[in-house]
């Protein structure tokens, strides 16, 4: 279909990226995506929707700048507990996480509902091959108990404001005398290979030498489906087997935090997980 308008197809995108098909939003909303991941995990989890304490969301970008698509999820759903959003991009769910987590350390609330929501695809100009092959729509969602199951997190950042980017232009006022424009995602490909194979595989060993944990341990690595690339060589530098790094970006690309949770999601659907 991308041949139809873009001098490309999967005899240049598979070997590039792992990805054959991705998902992509049409007539719906991503706020609808969002509410159906929401009920879902609710149901699976056994609570009702008012046990919910804390509702987190993580997203890039949505047709509203405000209100919060947390507050629009939590409409649609009939959810009543505080809610933010975060944006922190590809590592949202994790983000989200830690903030579930520092919660529950403070004793403030018992279940924490994460959706990571996003629509990537609308960020991208579809006459760049190199960015919008890359990318697919999806939303995720978990509930979060309160417990001690959460045996350690490192979150790694490495602030940069030209490897990976999206501008939008804002409403003018009388007093903007500087020049504004839409630029669609721009991305310093090689540069972001390097930043997330380096960040991944580094707090990765730092986190199993803390945790006292050794490799032999380890089921299975989750990483997030930015690329077959890269997922190969964090695999190859940690010298680990194929079978303990499920993926799924064949089928979805890369949709931003949600591509962690949707892999779980997919997994735990398999029977892949025990507890412990």
């Amino acid at each position: 279909m991308l041949s139809e308008f873009l001098d490309t197809g999967d005899e240049w995108i598979v070997p590039r990226t792992g990805i054959r098909k991705r998902h992509v939003i049409s007539d719906e909303n991503i706020e609808d995506l969002g509410a159906e991941a929401a009920m879902n995990a609710i149901k699976m989890s056994g609570l009702d929707i008012s046990e919910i304490d804390y509702f987190i969301c993580s997203n890039v970008i949505n047709e509203y700048i405000t209100p919060g698509l947390s507050c629009i999820i939590s409409e649609k759903i009939g959810l009543s507990c505080p809610c933010i959003d975060i944006n922190c991009a590809c590592p949202g769910f994790i983000y989200a996480m830690d903030i579930a987590e520092s919660h529950f350390q403070a004793g403030r609330v018992k279940n924490v509902l994460i959706v990571c929501a996003e629509e990537p695809t609308r960020m991208t100009d579809w006459h760049d091959r190199s960015t919008c092959v890359l990318f697919g729509d999806g939303a995720a969602a978990a509930v979060f108990t309160a417990g001690n199951n959460m045996k350690g997190i490192r979150l790694h950042s490495q602030p940069s404001t030209d490897k990976i980017w999206q501008k939008r232009k804002l409403e003018p006022t009388p007093y903007i005398t500087k020049e504004e424009v839409d630029v669609p995602l721009q991305m310093k490909g090689k540069e972001v290979f390097k930043f997330a194979v380096n960040a991944s595989t580094t707090e990765v060993e730092a986190l199993l030498n803390e945790l006292g944990i050794t490799k032999d341990q380890v089921s299975y690595y989750m990483v997030h489906q930015a690329n077959k690339r890269i997922i190969d060589a964090i695999k190859n530098y940690l010298n680990e087997p194929d079978e303990k790094f499920p993926t799924n970006i064949v089928d979805h690309g890369n949709s931003s935090s949600a591509s962690c949770a949707i892999l779980l999601d997919e997994c735990n659907r398999k029977g892949m997980f025990q507890k412990g």
